[in-house]
Protein backbone atom coordinates (compact mmCIF):
# COMPACT_ATOMS: atom_id res chain seq x y z
CA UNK A 1 0.00 0.00 0.00
CA UNK A 2 1.46 3.01 -0.99
CA UNK A 3 2.18 5.86 1.67
CA UNK A 4 3.02 9.41 2.10
CA UNK A 5 6.40 10.40 3.77
CA UNK A 6 7.35 13.92 4.69
CA UNK A 7 11.13 13.52 4.77
CA UNK A 8 13.51 16.88 5.79
CA UNK A 9 16.50 17.46 4.00
CA UNK A 10 19.28 18.76 6.07
CA UNK A 11 21.07 16.86 8.30
CA UNK A 12 18.12 13.71 7.31
CA UNK A 13 19.00 13.41 3.48
CA UNK A 14 22.40 15.43 3.49
CA UNK A 15 24.86 14.34 5.58
CA UNK A 16 24.94 15.33 9.29
CA UNK A 17 28.74 16.51 9.28
CA UNK A 18 27.52 18.88 6.06
CA UNK A 19 28.34 22.20 7.80
CA UNK A 20 31.60 20.84 9.42
CA UNK A 21 34.09 21.76 6.72
CA UNK A 22 32.51 25.17 5.69
CA UNK A 23 32.62 26.08 9.60
CA UNK A 24 36.13 25.01 10.04
CA UNK A 25 37.38 26.91 6.92
CA UNK A 26 35.03 30.10 7.62
CA UNK A 27 36.15 30.80 10.92
CA UNK A 28 39.50 28.78 11.06
CA UNK A 29 38.29 26.09 13.46
CA UNK A 30 39.22 22.13 13.37
CA UNK A 31 35.54 20.85 15.11
CA UNK A 32 34.18 17.76 14.43
CA UNK A 33 30.15 16.75 13.90
CA UNK A 34 31.05 15.76 17.35
CA UNK A 35 31.75 19.47 18.81
CA UNK A 36 27.82 20.07 17.97
CA UNK A 37 26.10 19.36 20.81
CA UNK A 38 22.92 21.77 20.27
CA UNK A 39 21.28 22.93 17.23
CA UNK A 40 21.65 26.29 18.03
CA UNK A 41 25.32 26.33 16.68
CA UNK A 42 25.76 29.53 19.16
CA UNK A 43 25.26 27.52 22.04
CA UNK A 44 27.98 24.91 21.17
CA UNK A 45 30.40 27.17 19.33
CA UNK A 46 32.36 30.17 20.20
CA UNK A 47 30.92 32.60 18.12
CA UNK A 48 28.13 35.42 18.49
CA UNK A 49 25.09 34.65 16.96
CA UNK A 50 24.45 37.64 14.64
CA UNK A 51 28.10 36.19 12.92
CA UNK A 52 27.36 32.51 12.75
CA UNK A 53 24.13 34.22 11.13
CA UNK A 54 25.10 36.66 8.83
CA UNK A 55 27.81 33.69 7.46
CA UNK A 56 24.94 31.32 7.25
CA UNK A 57 23.01 33.78 4.91
CA UNK A 58 26.02 33.99 2.66
CA UNK A 59 27.29 30.71 2.67
CA UNK A 60 23.73 28.87 2.42
CA UNK A 61 23.72 28.33 -0.92
CA UNK A 62 27.17 27.02 -1.49
CA UNK A 63 26.15 24.75 1.08
CA UNK A 64 23.12 23.33 -0.12
CA UNK A 65 24.95 22.85 -3.95
CA UNK A 66 27.66 21.04 -1.57
CA UNK A 67 26.39 18.58 0.81
CA UNK A 68 27.09 14.86 0.75
CA UNK A 69 24.33 12.66 0.37
CA UNK A 70 23.67 10.80 3.87
CA UNK A 71 24.71 7.43 3.81
CA UNK A 72 22.62 5.15 2.35
CA UNK A 73 19.64 7.33 1.61
CA UNK A 74 20.25 7.54 -2.09
CA UNK A 75 19.30 3.54 -3.14
CA UNK A 76 16.28 3.79 0.21
CA UNK A 77 15.34 6.92 -0.95
CA UNK A 78 15.30 5.57 -4.84
CA UNK A 79 13.46 2.21 -3.79
CA UNK A 80 10.82 4.20 -1.66
CA UNK A 81 10.05 6.94 -4.58
CA UNK A 82 8.46 3.32 -6.59
CA UNK A 83 6.26 2.25 -3.57
CA UNK A 84 5.17 5.13 -1.58
CA UNK A 85 4.93 9.42 -2.18
CA UNK A 86 7.96 11.15 -1.08
CA UNK A 87 7.27 14.81 0.19
CA UNK A 88 10.24 16.52 1.25
CA UNK A 89 9.70 19.72 3.36
CA UNK A 90 12.30 21.74 4.68
CA UNK A 91 13.04 24.85 6.64
CA UNK A 92 14.87 26.06 3.78
CA UNK A 93 13.68 29.49 2.20
CA UNK A 94 12.06 29.16 -1.50
CA UNK A 95 14.19 31.38 -2.97
CA UNK A 96 16.95 28.12 -2.45
CA UNK A 97 14.81 25.94 -4.25
CA UNK A 98 16.73 26.15 -7.57
CA UNK A 99 20.04 24.76 -5.90
CA UNK A 100 17.66 22.61 -3.89
CA UNK A 101 15.90 20.68 -7.05
CA UNK A 102 19.82 20.61 -8.55
CA UNK A 103 21.23 19.32 -5.81
CA UNK A 104 18.32 16.21 -6.20
CA UNK A 105 18.93 15.65 -10.08
CA UNK A 106 22.66 15.45 -9.37
CA UNK A 107 22.21 13.03 -6.78
CA UNK A 108 19.53 11.04 -8.90
CA UNK A 109 16.89 10.91 -6.55
CA UNK A 110 13.14 11.09 -7.32
CA UNK A 111 10.58 13.10 -5.33
CA UNK A 112 7.18 14.00 -5.63
CA UNK A 113 7.15 17.06 -4.33
CA UNK A 114 9.43 19.95 -2.15
CA UNK A 115 8.01 22.33 -0.09
CA UNK A 116 10.81 25.09 1.24
CA UNK A 117 9.04 26.78 4.03
CA UNK A 118 11.28 28.89 5.39
CA UNK A 119 10.83 27.88 9.16
CA UNK A 120 11.08 24.83 11.10
CA UNK A 121 7.99 24.52 12.13
CA UNK A 122 6.93 21.71 9.77
CA UNK A 123 3.54 20.46 11.76
CA UNK A 124 1.26 22.73 9.81
CA UNK A 125 3.12 21.58 6.18
CA UNK A 126 3.07 17.95 7.67
CA UNK A 127 -0.64 18.13 8.17
CA UNK A 128 -1.61 20.24 5.02
CA UNK A 129 0.30 17.22 2.95
CA UNK A 130 -1.22 14.09 5.11
CA UNK A 131 1.89 12.75 5.72
CA UNK A 132 1.47 9.49 7.50
CA UNK A 133 5.54 9.17 8.77
CA UNK A 134 8.01 12.28 8.92
CA UNK A 135 12.01 12.01 8.65
CA UNK A 136 14.24 14.08 10.83
CA UNK A 137 17.02 15.64 12.54
CA UNK A 138 15.61 18.79 14.86
CA UNK A 139 14.81 16.94 17.99
CA UNK A 140 11.96 19.72 19.07
CA UNK A 141 10.44 19.32 15.45
CA UNK A 142 10.49 15.12 15.73
CA UNK A 143 8.74 15.68 19.02
CA UNK A 144 6.09 18.17 17.71
CA UNK A 145 5.16 16.15 14.51
CA UNK A 146 5.05 13.17 16.33
CA UNK A 147 2.85 14.56 19.59
CA UNK A 148 0.64 17.21 17.27
CA UNK A 149 -0.49 15.05 14.32
CA UNK A 150 0.08 11.32 16.21
CA UNK A 151 2.25 10.25 13.77
CA UNK A 152 5.60 8.39 14.37
CA UNK A 153 8.58 10.37 13.09
CA UNK A 154 11.97 9.04 12.44
CA UNK A 155 14.77 10.70 14.46
CA UNK A 156 18.20 10.44 13.20
CA UNK A 157 20.62 10.07 15.65
CA UNK A 158 23.17 13.04 15.73
CA UNK A 159 24.84 14.67 18.95
CA UNK A 160 22.91 17.88 18.77
CA UNK A 161 19.25 15.67 19.31
CA UNK A 162 20.37 13.71 22.11
CA UNK A 163 17.33 14.68 24.19
CA UNK A 164 14.44 11.97 25.32
CA UNK A 165 11.78 11.30 22.97
CA UNK A 166 8.40 10.19 23.58
CA UNK A 167 7.55 6.84 22.11
CA UNK A 168 6.64 7.28 19.04
CA UNK A 169 9.53 9.41 18.23
CA UNK A 170 12.21 6.57 16.84
CA UNK A 171 16.06 7.12 16.87
CA UNK A 172 17.44 5.61 14.02
CA UNK A 173 21.33 5.42 13.50
CA UNK A 174 21.24 5.55 9.75
CA UNK A 175 18.65 4.90 6.57
CA UNK A 176 19.53 1.39 5.99
CA UNK A 177 17.76 1.19 9.98
CA UNK A 178 14.95 3.72 8.88
CA UNK A 179 14.34 0.95 6.13
CA UNK A 180 14.46 -1.56 8.11
CA UNK A 181 11.80 -0.12 10.68
CA UNK A 182 9.58 1.38 8.38
CA UNK A 183 9.62 -2.69 6.62
CA UNK A 184 8.30 -3.74 9.82
CA UNK A 185 5.69 -1.51 10.51
CA UNK A 186 4.46 -1.08 6.79
CA UNK A 187 4.26 -4.46 6.37
CA UNK A 188 2.28 -5.51 9.13
CA UNK A 189 -0.52 -2.49 8.23
CA UNK A 190 0.25 -0.95 11.93
CA UNK A 191 -0.05 2.49 10.87
CA UNK A 192 -3.01 3.36 8.97
CA UNK A 193 -3.79 7.19 7.94
CA UNK A 194 -6.28 9.17 10.16
CA UNK A 195 -9.26 10.68 8.68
Amino acid sequence: MQRRFGIDIDGTVTCPTSLVPFINESFNLNITLDDLTEYELNKCLDIPEEALYQWFISTEPKIYAESPIANGAKQVLQKWGNQHELYFISARGNALFDVTESWFQQHGLNYHYIDLIGTHDKVSTAKKHGVELFFEDKHDNAVAISEELSIPVILFDTPYNRKPAPKDVIRVHNWKEAEKWVENVFGSSKIKKEA
